[in-house]
């Protein structure tokens, strides 16, 4: 049976071949936080990482970059115009500081020294109008965030230049309208300014963006209510995302898996763009496709899978599962229990995820102690600093989980159910973090929750520890 389904699966990437090569996702995701005139911001940068892997997630190709001076901004910007002409559908996300003037919005390098209305329309700043329509108007669908709607950090110097003539200076952002076949969709409403969150962890408005527009089966517009909803009960309503659509057609960022196919039903036609409805073809054929292989002994078929899918998200476990067949099995994970979900190797981490299992001080000292005594030796701090991250990518490592350097709930679950070598009780009295701290970022700009908090290292750029990572995984494998 098993290769009557792995034949089966081969037959249908044959017909999702032509949709998964025709679909063309693009996506520029940047954040600005090191700004060397006005307040800087400590998340933008942060933000902009877990977006970028949250849309290369779903197939998309991202022109991505943090801290960028006017020129590097620019030549970003450029390389991603080329990319979406022609693109099914085209993303825009930008974190950092943003200004209105005279009714029009600008975007903050971090080399921006604006002290009139004349240094913004020299270029100073970027004219966001002027920008999406000269990098987007090919693309079919533009979906565009912007968690920029702070105040204007330059305001002061504006209005103390413009001695001469009337200039308007808005706080946040002013209302943009959206074109056919966009939504636009801003932090908080025209003219408000948004928080820039916890330093170390994500907006309010990137947390609910990354929690809920690629949620499978869920369509772009029922998203962004979720969205708003999310934000305004983090920020206690004190922010209510705002936005504009002129979309002509449901958009999926991921779509939910598809019914077997009805030979005597016919093709919807007209009411989905062909491009926009199948944001990831061939996603459901790659999962049957690794559930007929996966408990195989046979070198041969994981290599077809890999062959099928070189970049597929079962290629690491495939490669540990080979790995285990021609060396034999490894004592790596003894001390593991057999209990662990299967959705533990495949479920992805970030710092999100990792903020929704609550880890106070005393509990981030509990997995510290955990850790060390499962061999991977961390300071017990409290924090989760670099050095901790790494720690926990050793650990992912060696266990066959996504190697982020950051936990998600099951994750969380499987290390509390090791057997360790060491007392794991935390004391009381170290089980409270200080509470952040709202302040306003000195002259303005997106305003942030100082403290710190327990993010650490929320910066870093997550990817693979490769030391261990083969002999590792193994363990977690043979237990399929």
């Amino acid at each position: 049976m098993r290769h009557l389904s792995v034949i089966l699966s081969l037959i249908c990437m044959l017909f999702t071949a032509v949709s998964a090569h025709a679909e063309k996702r693009v996506a520029f995701v940047v954040g600005n936080g090191a700004y060397k005139n006005v307040a800087q911001l400590p998340n933008p940068p942060i933000d902009a990482k877990a977006m970028a892997g949250v849309l290369r997630n779903v197939g998309f190709d991202v022109v991505e970059g943090t801290n960028l001076t006017r020129d590097k901004m620019t030549e970003k910007l450029l390389d991603f115009g080329k990319k979406a002409q022609g693109a099914d559908v085209a993303v825009f996300f930008y974190a950092g500081h943003g200004i209105a003037i005279s009714g029009s919005n600008y975007l903050l390098p971090i080399d921006a020294d604006i002290k009139s209305e004349m240094d913004v329309k020299l270029g100073a700043a970027i004219n966001i109008d002027l920008t999406l329509d000269q990098t987007m108007s090919d693309a079919k669908v533009k979906l565009v965030f912007l968690d920029a709607c702070r105040d204007n950090p330059f305001a002061a110097k504006i209005k103390s230049n413009a001695s001469t003539r009337s200039v308007s200076v808005q706080t946040g952002l002013a209302e943009m309208k959206s074109g056919e076949g966009t939504l636009i969709a801003f932090a908080t409403g025209p003219g408000q300014t948004a928080l820039d969150g916890q330093e170390g962890t994500n907006s309010p408005f990137t947390r609910a963006l990354i929690a809920h527009i690629t949620t499978p089966g869920v369509e772009i517009q029922q998203a962004m209510t979720e969205v708003r909803a999310q934000v305004n009960e983090e920020t206690n309503k004190g922010q209510l995302p705002w936005g504009h659509t002129n979309l002509i057609g449901s958009v999926y960022l991921n779509p939910a898996p598809a019914p077997a196919p009805n030979a005597t039903a016919p093709a919807a036609t007209g009411s989905v763009p062909a491009a926009v409805a199948s944001s990831s073809p061939g996603t459901d054929v790659e999962l049957e496709f690794w559930r007929s292989v996966k408990e195989s002994n046979k070198r041969e078929e994981l290599d077809a899978y890999l062959s099928s899918y070189p970049n597929g998200q079962f290629k690491s476990l495939a490669l540990a599962r080979i790995a285990a067949i021609e060396n034999g099995p490894s004592t790596t994970t003894r001390n593991i229990s057999s209990g662990v979900d299967p959705a533990t190797f495949t479920e992805e981490s970030n710092q999100v995820t990792e903020d929704q299992i609550g880890l106070d001080k005393g509990l981030r000292r509990d997995v510290q102690r955990r850790l060390t005594g499962l061999g991977f030796d961390t300071k017990v701090s409290g924090k989760f600093d670099e050095d901790t991250r790494t720690v926990i990518k050793r650990w992912q490592a060696a266990r066959g989980y996504p190697t982020t350097g950051y936990f998600n709930k099951l994750q969380h679950k499987a290390l509390l159910s090791e057997i360790v070598a060491a007392t794991t009780t935390s004391s009381s009295d170290d089980s409270d973090d200080h509470p952040a701290r709202r302040h306003s970022s000195g002259g303005g700009g997106r305003r942030s929750s100082g403290g710190g908090g327990g993010g650490g290292g929320g910066g870093g750029n997550p990817g693979a520890f490769m030391g261990g990572l083969v002999g590792g995984m193994m363990g977690g494998m043979l237990r399929h």
